[in-house]
């Protein structure tokens, strides 16, 4: 009976079979045809459901053991569309990625050929805790916001939170008022400032700051400019570079010029200036004052929007081209950075504000009759009443004036975040030779007769140089006594016999002596580092000298080294893994700017006529980041011409505290006069400065009072501690040295101990 009943499943499903079964399925229920296959199959459907059937509640019966039969169509298998159409827009719906790895950057809301709906919106939200806003739209009532037309509404100016994050209080408010200065909203028509901050309280932050936020936004809701331009010395262009790459983090691509062909500098600068609009590739130029001066031309063919001049006390003298050619810029907004602005004459001063801020001081002639003069003349310790008088009018003038574009800020700021900066000015007698010397050839070069009223001949500066690196170590001027050059006849004979320059004696120099003592005490009892500082690269020699005799680890940085190499140089001496005990450091070529806090001793081996040079390179130390207390020692010989040029600094000083500082009670101590004495020799004395500001706390030499509650090193030099003997020093690398050739020292500290790091 099995048979017939398989045979007619198989027919079943034969094509020819199939539509009939299909329809029949599709049918109400009849009854079973009469015959044998007919009873057999309905006997069988009584045992169990065959697969496909219908069971009695009509539902349909599935084997879990075998797929259904297919359909067999000549027609091609379609995918159902609601499916496809659904998959597509999942694709569609998923939010667009930028295709760069690691990529943090603004996606860009504005689709194009869309108009925004509504008011303006600054870029960043201005009720943000913690938002710096330097623009505040004035306040619109509800009668005014319906008239006003939203797209000229202005907008708040926020500071990009990235950076505002990091800003100090102090570097906010610097912030501020530069961009109050560069958008003409402190003076009316003029477009620029100096930032002459103190060395360390992140100038270079607050510049990049002011130029992040002007590429990007203004109170117009579009960017305040298109370009900008860092114009620094060549050692700083990288620093530049390295600068905006760690603040801003890959939001924008500098062009930093530090070395090429003339050719490849041209398209370079050609290119930066030709670029246009919302979005230029690379909006920040970092150039150096020498390639800049060279290729002035290809800059002034267009505009930029800002220009930033670092260490811009080299723009005193309006006479030079480098001030010509960056004055001659089309460019109205003008930023310039130093931390130092007076250095020789107010002349000087005169050129810094009238770059930023053509004719707020009038003309040269006008400032020099009306300010320079009357001050100068009040300063002065042989001044009259009357004088003096005219001199404070004429100053609260000028700084009502100049404070206007002016911002200034101490390093008292820096007491809350650094360590302990104890400054030290030691004097160092001479050794019987370098006594011998100078008075030979005070003797046979009368360089007394060279000065007039106070004026400085140019055959008595080669006078100078000579006394002043006969002070550093008598090698530094045995050539010209083998030569028998003037000043210098029979010298010769003075020296030990068997002398020679091949080897380093430290022994016939009362301050490399000292020096000796300093570097082999620190070595035996710390791991500090120390940075020697001099104006001389002969002197440098005579470092190297020392340092491979004693097996001393060091580097070196002079103006032979090219600007790749310092960076390298500078960032491995930083590293507390590196092996390097000494960083030997031109102040003429690399002082400004660098940041040595891998070390914190630092040695001015000799005194420079421009204070701004001594306080730039001492500064390398006592920066940022720096976690140690800081020493500096700054050597003079004991009443020779270098406690004289030291004098001469602090005139200059005291010219710009009171002007710049606003220092009323800096101490009238030197008259221009004594100029005169620059070529003596006072052998008696053991401090010819401590002689000279007739101080009123030391009784025969040693002091009976300490200095004034509040001062500090920043303070005028009769309120440091007065050291003739080594019982007052604070610094046990000093005390250990004090019998070697130390006559006095001069000592204070930065702030109290307690004030430290926080």
């Amino acid at each position: 009976m099995s048979q017939p009943f398989c045979q007619s499943v198989r027919q079943s499903v034969r094509p020819s079979s199939l539509s009939p079964l299909l329809s029949a399925c599709a049918s109400p229920p009849t009854e079973p045809r009469a015959g044998r296959c007919g009873t057999a199959g309905s006997a069988l459907t009584q045992k169990r459901q065959k697969p496909g059937s219908e069971t009695e509640s009509g539902e349909c019966y599935r084997s879990p053991f075998r797929k259904p039969l297919a359909q067999l169509t000549n027609r091609p298998y379609c995918l159902d569309s609601s499916q496809h159409e659904a998959f597509i827009r999942s694709i569609l719906s998923k939010p667009f990625k930028v295709p760069i790895p690691n990529y943090k950057g603004p996606l860009g809301l504005r689709a194009l050929g869309i108009k925004r709906v509504g008011l303006r919106s600054p870029l960043h939200d201005p009720f943000e805790e913690g938002a710096l806003v330097l623009y505040e739209p004035p306040p619109l009532s509800a009668h005014d916001q319906l008239k006003i037309d939203k797209d000229k509404a202005p907008v708040h100016v926020v500071v990009d939170p990235v950076l505002s994050r990091v800003l100090r209080p102090h570097q906010r408010e610097g912030v501020k008022f530069l961009w109050d200065c560069v958008t003409s909203r402190r003076i009316p028509g003029s477009h620029g400032c100096i930032m002459a901050d103190e060395m360390g309280l992140g100038k270079t932050l607050q510049c990049i700051t002011l130029m992040w936020t002007l590429l990007r936004q203004s109170p117009d809701c579009k960017p305040e400019i298109e370009k900008a331009m860092v114009v620094s010395p060549s050692s700083l262009v990288r620093n530049w570079y390295n600068e905006v790459e760690k603040w801003l983090g890959g939001r924008i691509q500098p062009l930093a010029i530090d070395g090429g062909s003339k050719e490849e500098i041209d398209r370079k600068l050609v290119s930066f200036m030709n670029q246009r609009g919302l979005r230029v590739p690379s909006p920040i130029l970092i150039i150096s004052y020498e390639t800049f001066r060279l290729h002035a031309e290809a800059l002034q063919k267009g505009s930029v929007g800002l220009v930033i001049c670092d260490e811009g006390h080299r723009l005193k003298n309006s006479e030079n081209q480098t001030y010509q050619a960056l004055n001659s810029l089309n460019t109205p907004r003008r930023v310039l950075i130093s931390g130092t602005p007076i250095q020789n004459d107010l002349l000087e001063y005169f050129s810094l504000v009238h770059f930023v801020n053509s004719g707020i001081l009038g003309t040269a002639q006008e400032f020099k009759r009306h300010f320079e003069i009357p001050i100068l003349k009040g300063r002065d310790a042989d001044a009259s009443e009357a004088e003096r008088h005219k001199g404070e009018e004429r100053l609260k003038e000028l700084i009502s004036i100049v404070n206007r574009c002016l911002i200034r800020r101490t390093s008292d700021i820096l007491s809350k975040y650094l360590p302990v900066k104890i400054e030290q000015v030691v004097c160092c007698r001479l050794t019987p030779l370098q006594a011998e010397l100078y008075k030979n050839f005070l003797k046979q070069a009368k360089p007394v007769e060279e000065l007039k009223e106070g004026k400085i001949s140019v055959s008595s500066l080669s006078s100078i140089t000579s006394l002043k690196k006969l002070c550093n170590h008598p090698a530094l001027i045995y050539d010209k006594c083998v030569e028998e050059e003037e000043g210098f006849t029979g010298a010769l004979d003075l020296f030990p016999a068997g002398y020679s320059t091949k080897a380093v004696e430290p022994q016939l120099s009362g301050k490399m002596l000292v020096l000796d003592y300093i570097l082999a005490v620190t070595k035996s009892t710390s791991n500090d580092k120390v940075v020697l500082v001099s104006n001389y690269t002969q002197t440098l020699d005579l470092f190297e000298k020392l340092c491979r005799n004693r097996r001393y680890l060091y580097v070196r940085l002079d103006g032979t080294m090219s600007i790749k190499k310092r960076a390298k140089i500078v960032e491995r001496f930083n590293s507390p893994s590196s092996p390097e005990f000494i960083f030997m450091l031109s102040s003429k070529a690399g002082g400004c700017g660098l940041n040595l806090i891998g070390a914190n001793r630092l040695v001015m081996f000799d005194p420079d006529w421009n204070p701004a040079n001594d306080e730039q390179a001492m500064a390398r130390v006592w920066r940022d980041g720096q976690k140690k207390t800081c020493y500096i020692y700054r050597l003079l010989s004991t009443g020779t011409i270098e406690e004289k040029i030291f004098q001469r600094q602090t005139h200059k000083k005291a010219l710009s505290s009171c002007v710049v500082d606003e220092e009323q009670d800096v101490e009238r101590h030197f008259s221009l006069g004594e100029l005169k004495e620059l070529f003596t020799l006072n052998e008696a004395t053991t401090s010819d400065t401590h002689d000279k500001i007739k101080c009123c706390r030391c009784v025969n030499g040693h002091q009976v009072r300490p200095p004034p509650e509040g001062s500090d090193c920043t303070s005028d030099l009769s309120q440091w501690n007065h050291c003739a003997d080594k019982r007052g020093l604070q610094d046990s690398v000093l005390k250990a040295a004090w019998d070697a050739a130390i006559t006095f020292t001069f000592h204070h500290h930065s702030h109290e101990e307690q004030r430290g790091i926080p």
